[in-house]
């Protein structure tokens, strides 16, 4: 990710003196700074998580955080007498984001240095430069989506999965199963475009080829016949996931080809991909069309490239800018029964055929 391009998905506060005015523990009584509540307040309005890095007394810290009314602002927080290196990388760990996307603010010049000199990637803020922050081109996300707006109930939600999961005494499936899974997949609408955009620009791990597109360009693609747009979204008894991926498939020539296939980190242990990789097989052996993929190999999308061999996707063609996969359409799994899905595109591609042959 280049500078100019650079997004924080997460602000990583100190307490003592940066958060409030004031030593927890040396101090009766601390102040909550003038400046900081709204900086909070419109930091997760921006759908940009937050979490601690304090060196103090956990029971004593959470309190006072919950007496100002800000506790559950904070994801993951790191209160302990660890080193600041130590716990951001645990954040980074739990929300599963890349460092470069943190930002640390502290008062100290040594903890700030400590945690550069660890985590080099993670950009480092003195307490006294957060009147600003918010002005920052870094802290401004291109789109504000309803989904980024949730996007701390959504981490809230996860970790209770995953507390749940860690205990689940039992087959994986059988985990799976409990979730009482809901996926649906849409045409993208002009109000998923947004989103769509936002979801190229933020997945870097499961997506097949990294492509990004202007806004014109996806409606472009959204209103043509030689495309299909689609976004998924998926609901299970925690709540929403929000719309956690998207499916490009360019239908310009006789064969279908998915130009992308976007997931978010949030859904990688959830069987997902394989799941709407066979949905969409199907759709094409119903269509009468071949089925290929492009996958554009980066450091970090391997996982994406096994989901495909899973599948059944096999190389076809190496490019010079691409690996061209197909899919013999033989292996199509069905859905599992634990999963309930939702679509409305066999709906249009009735319509389509129709259109066609009548």
């Amino acid at each position: 990710m280049s500078d100019k391009n650079k997004k924080i998905k997460c602000v990583v506060w100190d307490l003592d003196n940066t958060m409030w005015d004031g030593v927890l523990i040396e101090d009766k009584e601390v102040t909550l700074r003038s400046d900081v509540l709204d900086i909070i307040k419109e930091l997760d309005h921006r759908g940009i998580l937050q979490s601690i890095s304090s060196k103090n007394n956990y029971e004593d810290a959470i309190d006072k955080l919950d007496e100002f009314g800000i506790k559950d602002y904070f994801l993951y927080p790191q209160i302990s007498w660890s080193s600041k290196s130590q716990a951001v990388k645990e954040i980074i760990s739990c929300l599963n984001i890349g460092a470069n996307t943190i930002a640390f603010i502290d008062d100290q010049d040594f903890e700030r240095d400590e945690v550069k000199s660890v985590i080099p990637e993670v950009t480092c803020f003195d307490a006294d430069e957060i009147t600003n922050i918010l002005d920052k081109d870094i802290f401004i996300p291109d789109f504000i989506t309803k989904d980024s707006m949730r996007r701390r109930e959504m981490y809230i939600a996860d970790y209770h999965r995953k507390k749940v999961e860690e205990t689940y005494q039992g087959p994986q499936e059988d985990f799976l199963a409990s979730l009482d899974m809901k996926i649906s997949i849409q045409y993208a609408k002009d109000e998923d475009l947004d989103r769509v955009i936002e979801l190229t620009e933020r997945t870097n791990q499961l997506n097949t080829t990294g492509y990004t597109y202007s806004y014109e360009e996806l409606k472009l693609m959204q209103d043509s016949d030689t495309h299909k747009l689609l976004i998924i979204g998926l609901d299970d008894k925690y709540g929403t996931y929000g719309k956690i991926g998207i499916i490009l498939i360019d239908t310009s020539n006789e064969r279908w080809v998915l130009e992308l296939f976007i997931m978010s980190c949030r859904v990688m242990s959830r069987g997902i991909g394989t799941i709407l990789l066979n949905y969409i097989m199907d759709m094409a052996q119903t269509a009468n069309r071949e089925l290929y993929a492009k996958f554009i190999q980066t450091e970090k999308n391997k996982m994406m490239q096994l989901t495909y061999n899973l599948a059944g996707f096999k190389v076809f063609e190496k490019k010079e800018n691409f690996i061209l996969m197909k899919n013999d359409l033989s292996r199509i799994q069905k859905i599992p029964e634990y999963v309930t899905l939702i679509s409305d595109l066999p709906e249009y591609e009735e319509d389509e055929r129709r259109r066609i042959y009548g």
